[in-house]
């Protein structure tokens, strides 16, 4: 095993850079990766590399994915934050991610490249700061479906194994995953400012997110919560129009970007049914599909709560604006969300009835059991006529001057005909954990890359799955 971590060739395209870092010290820590004993390469994602203006001939080396070597410029450091987990208030931070840097893009984006796996940090409260293998290939094929739905998400770059075994529910192999991400700010990253107390921290943080997301936003620090809230709520309806389940919407798990992130206990629903849960550890529904808008207006609360110096220095003046602002989610979620449903049902103009029509559907998919993403595939495609609410939606469909034509192609271009089946994703996991076998791994990220394309006719990627009591966990 490696005794020290070497910086690699910098033909590989790095740029980092370290804003991040130059917030107050409360906000992270230095640390370096851990070497593991034998890195291997297990998935590559090139497009993303080339995105990012890094050479992907040059990126096939699994030390710098595994964290045995950096690239030029790193300067790893984990994060701190804190978190409402199932409502219930804790310090944390960065226990198995390392921060190496932002990569500057050839279009001066700036992306966080981090480490998920890489060892322990200051953060790790007596856990090894290791991942398996498994949890991580799920979130690199979760996330890149996300990307191709058109869902805002971060990425996952690489996979690779450690040759090490990491012990969870038995013994599983190791791996780090290089997860890629417009920032790594959360609303725990605000909370944990403002338990600290510092206002000048809370005030630095602010101007940060401001700066970095949302330098559009003119007005002080409610026009920036005001930008937030917008985004999360045009985020939550993405997630609803393909049956996404987050399963674990953790303050600490909401980033300020307005991307997905974390994708431990997520999946997407088959049956269509309100309540739907899969994660192992959310008894009581709390985070279930029909939840997950409610949970939304409710981590806002919580980032309101902790912004509250900045909103006015009298408290009561304060918890006003607050309470005006958070009061606007509902309304903005649900125009994100009618405008999505329109398009699914080839709906280009809005009627006030329109609310109507598409839950008269949704409460005949859930009394008949029918799979949500194969029902708006089927009345693309005109095979779900024989309903008495097809009627309904044929005669909205006149009151329209678009063509069938033009309906059908919007249509196909707002209902995907593939998304990660928990089965298939299963079988996935397994073939590459279990006997080492990447084959259906690839080919399941192939056939996600394309989920809008109706001219594949892949049955055993659209039929729905039956396992009995499926069930997630939380291993990212």
């Amino acid at each position: 095993m490696p005794d020290s971590l070497e910086s690699t060739s910098s033909t590989a395209g790095w740029r980092l850079d370290h804003s991040y870092a130059r917030l107050p010290q409360s906000f992270h820590s230095r640390v370096d990766p851990t070497p593991v004993r034998e890195p291997k390469m297990v998935v590559l994602n090139r497009p993303l590399a080339e995105a990012l203006g890094l050479n992907a001939d040059e990126l096939n080396d699994a030390a710098v994915f595994a964290g045995n070597a950096l690239p030029p410029g790193a300067e790893p450091l984990a994060q701190a934050y804190a978190g409402h987990q199932y409502a219930h208030f804790t310090m944390l931070g960065d226990g198995r991610a390392i921060l190496l840097g932002e990569q500057i893009t050839p279009s001066s984006e700036r992306f966080d490249i981090q480490l998920k796996g890489p060892g322990p940090t200051p953060f790790s409260r007596r856990g090894d700061g290791r991942a398996a293998l498994g949890p991580m290939l799920r979130e690199y094929i979760i996330s890149e479906a996300m990307h191709a739905l058109g869902i805002p998400t971060t990425r996952s770059l690489a996979v690779v194994t450690t040759g090490e075994n990491v012990f969870r529910q038995g013994s599983q192999p190791g791996a780090v995953l290089t997860r890629v991400a417009a920032s790594h700010i959360r609303v725990g990253t605000f909370e944990y400012a403002a338990a600290r107390g510092e206002k000048a921290d809370l005030q630095a943080l602010a101007d940060y997110t401001q700066q970095r997301h949302y330098p559009e936003a003119e007005g002080g620090y409610a026009a920036l919560f005001e930008a937030i809230l917008e985004r999360q709520a045009a985020l939550i309806a993405k997630w609803m129009h393909v049956g996404f389940i987050h399963g674990v919407m953790n303050t600490d798990n909401m980033a300020l970007s307005g991307e997905t992130i974390d994708y431990g206990p997520c999946a997407f629903m088959d049956v269509y049914d309100p309540a739907t849960v899969f994660s192992s550890i959310d008894r009581n529904g709390r985070y279930a599909y029909g939840n997950q808008p409610h949970i939304a207006q409710w981590n806002l609360a919580r980032l309101a709560e902790a912004m509250l110096p900045l909103f006015h220095d009298d408290e009561k003046q304060a918890i006003e604006i607050a309470n005006g602002l958070i009061s606007r989610f509902e309304e903005r979620f649900l125009h994100h969300w009618l405008a999505g449903m329109r398009t699914k049902l080839g709906l280009f103009t809005e009627e006030s009835e329109d609310k109507d029509l598409i839950q008269a559907l949704l409460d005949w998919m859930r009394d008949t059991k029918a799979d949500f993403t194969n029902t708006f595939r089927d009345l693309t495609h005109g095979r779900l006529e024989p309903m008495e609410w097809h009627q309904q939606w044929s005669e909205r469909l006149k009151r329209q001057p678009q063509s069938t034509s033009d309906v059908t192609d919007l249509m196909r271009r707002s209902n995907p005909a593939f998304i990660p089946r928990n089965h298939k994703v299963e079988e996935a996991l397994t073939a590459a954990s279990d006997h080492g076998d990447l084959n259906p791994l690839q080919r399941l990220l192939t056939v996600l890359a394309a989920p809008f394309d109706h001219t594949q006719d892949l049955a055993e990627f659209s039929e729905p799955s039956e396992l009995d009591s499926y069930q997630t966990f939380c291993g990212t």
